[in-house]
């Protein structure tokens, strides 16, 4: 399979599992008191209402194109006054939830479809085969890395949602400060430790092994092997 082929291989299942899990956020919103999203007209399957050029299309590409051992992308967010919602605290954890959930029903969905490659032209197989796969892989890890409880990603604010009131208030106060917490774990300190020597990777440490296991589950539920 030559570059391009293999890029293509990616893109489905990479912009779907990006887009869906934001739209995802908006439906929730909108169920549970908040139209906000609804009036931008962000609660829709369309993925590109949900498109943002740089982090879902050109930051994939780029990181695909230079090597990088993993892929990583946003689309617009989707914008949330909780003091709408019927029960703020308990209803944003919700909200959240709704992102990994979706791409949770994503991974099922193109696992299952697999079944109907048997009625696929032998031409086109391997490379339907290969990308549903990685579609699979995509969203379990979207899913994965989106459950890791430190704000502004969803585990932490389904946490927020969890916690008694003070705890909740000050795990939220971490929204601006969480994401550079994650990038100095997830990507600086492993290229410092690097320089010494070190090998140190959290993916292959902590998200690795719980990919891999929703993926078996994923694959049991849709009775095929991983």
């Amino acid at each position: 399979m030559g570059m391009v082929e293999n890029v293509l291989t990616w893109i489905p299942g990479l912009i779907l599992a990006i887009t869906l899990h934001e739209a995802a956020h908006a439906y929730a919103a909108s169920l549970l008191g908040d139209n906000t999203a609804k009036a931008l007209g962000r609660v829709t399957l369309n993925p590109i209402r949900h498109v943002d050029p740089f982090g879902t299309v050109l930051l994939p590409g780029l990181l695909f194109l230079t090597g990088a051992p993993f892929l990583f992308g946003w689309a617009k967010p989707v914008p949330v006054d909780y003091r709408n919602l019927h029960s703020p605290k308990r209803d944003m954890a919700w909200v959240a939830l709704a992102g990994p959930g979706m791409n949770i029903f994503l991974a099922v969905v193109f696992a299952a479809s697999i079944h109907l490659l048997r009625f696929v032209p032998e031409t086109w197989l391997e490379v339907l085969f290969i990308t549903l796969q990685k579609a699979v892989l995509i969203n379990c890890v979207l899913a994965v890395f989106n459950m890791i409880p430190i704000p502004p990603l969803d585990g932490g604010r389904v946490l927020v949602g969890l916690l008694p009131m003070k705890p909740a208030i000050w795990m939220s106060r971490m929204e601006k400060k969480g994401l550079f917490i994650l990038i100095g774990v997830l990507f600086l300190l492993p290229l410092v430790l690097g320089q010494f020597g070190i090998h140190f990777s959290p993916f292959e440490l902590f998200v690795g092994p719980v990919v891999r296991a929703l993926m078996g589950a994923v694959y049991a539920t849709v009775m095929l092997p991983i």
